[in-house]
């Protein structure tokens, strides 16, 4: 069974750091382009950063350029987003996805196959 588990989540101030982590198991994901998305009760779930198969590219949305950091490691089939400089307007769940053996990053989530439970965050003004 293929499972993508969050952690990190949780309640910071407004200019404070969180780091995600999202660890895969069941299947290597080291072939796929994997991505954070952010969904609240208003929006529709977003792309917050991809990364592609090998690292070498990654994309932002233009929210969290400059602040968020995506990365994996192959090894440990973890992906990760480092937050920093946190807004209020970063509070969402968020989700970590896989794209299945693809090497690009795309920034819909129907293109995603894929998904972890979530993990809440939470930044207070």
């Amino acid at each position: 069974q293929v499972q993508l588990v969050e952690s990190g989540g949780g309640l910071v101030q407004a200019g404070g750091s969180l780091r995600l982590s999202c660890a895969a198991s069941g299947r290597t994901f080291s072939s796929d382009a994997l991505a954070w998305f952010r969904q609240t009760p208003e929006q529709e779930r977003e792309i917050v950063a991809g990364i592609s198969r090998g690292g070498a590219f990654r994309y932002y949305a233009d929210s969290v350029k400059g602040r968020f950091t995506i990365s994996r490691d192959n090894v440990k089939n973890t992906v990760y987003l480092q937050m920093n400089s946190l807004k209020p307007d970063d509070t969402a769940v968020y989700y970590c996805a896989s794209d299945t053996n693809r090497q690009g990053v795309r920034t819909s989530a129907k293109d995603y196959d894929y998904w972890g439970q979530g993990t809440r965050v939470t930044v207070s003004s």
